[in-house]
């Protein structure tokens, strides 16, 4: 896999080692990825944004190189985790950026560990409280996300994933994507590859696991309601893993404006279909 100049390093935080890729100098981004995901699917910004930023881009807990404990798979422990990752850096504050599960993971580090954020951006990724709304509200909503509901079975969804990951991961990429030239063949190895490894289905599962159970609804629910910090959503146009209608009533959550920018024809791999309108909105946000 070419580097394009970036390095691969580990860091210790939170009873966890994280494996992330860095480059650049400067004031601090930290890029989230999502579901089924790795370092690798920000592989498009890290050289762009590194021009102006020390760019860090972790394998969450539990994805690729990182440990994978059996436990820890909640948002308050990943948040602490990330917040872990920028003071063990030397840095006070950061820009954070996550696209879908790990856009989920930024919503709710700004509310309940604001005091690391210097802006946020979001890609295609839903706040938890918008999500477990949307699911009580709406019929359609949740027919949508039965996978993820599905997930709260023990051991199942691993053991099937497993029998099918291959081809899964071939078709799961360019079916969600509406610029599929996206996705090389050699781009669906990787994500085999690093889903592949021991321990990472189970982690991903967990984690959806705890965010649309009932006990994450009480435990994860923020003290701080009011997010303060400069936000910039992206999304696009024809996401069909996650409808921007989820995005409804999301101004309850700020305390000052927001913006929000939907991306024609691109779907919910919007930093890998259309990396360049996406480069130039976070530099030009950030």
């Amino acid at each position: 896999m070419a580097s394009s100049g970036w390095q691969h390093e580990f860091i210790y935080t939170n009873q966890v080692r994280l494996h992330y890729v860095t480059q650049g100098e400067g004031e601090l981004v930290v890029l989230l990825h999502g579901f089924f995901e790795f370092w690798y699917s920000w592989r498009h910004q890290i050289p762009a944004l590194a021009r102006r930023y020390k760019v860090v881009v972790p394998d969450l807990r539990g994805y690729n190189d990182s440990d994978k404990p059996l436990g820890g798979h909640d948002l308050n422990t990943l948040a602490q985790d990330i917040v872990g990752l920028v003071q063990g850096l030397g840095y006070q504050k950061a820009h954070i950026v996550g696209h879908g599960w790990g856009g989920t993971l930024a919503w709710h580090l700004a509310q309940t560990c604001p005091q690391i954020f210097r802006r946020l951006v979001v890609l295609s990724g839903v706040h938890p409280q918008q999500w477990r709304r949307a699911i009580l509200d709406n019929v359609g909503i949740l027919r949508r996300t039965w996978p993820l509901l599905a997930a709260q079975i023990p051991v199942a969804p691993e053991w099937m994933l497993q029998l099918v990951l291959p081809e899964l991961i071939a078709n799961w990429f360019r079916s969600q994507a509406v610029r599929k030239t996206a996705f090389t063949h050699q781009d669906t190895q990787l994500y085999t590859a690093a889903l592949q490894k021991p321990g990472v289905i189970t982690a991903a599962i967990e984690q959806y696991r705890h965010v649309f159970s009932w006990q994450s609804w009480l435990q994860d629910s923020p003290k701080n309601h009011s997010i303060s910090i400069p936000t910039l959503i992206l999304w696009g146009q024809e996401d069909t893993v996650v409808s921007q209608h989820l995005n409804q009533g999301i101004e309850e959550q700020m305390a000052m404006p927001i913006q929000i920018q939907t991306v024609p024809q691109c779907g919910h791999w919007i930093q890998q279909e259309v990396p360049d309108t996406v480069n130039r909105a976070i530099l030009n946000f950030l």
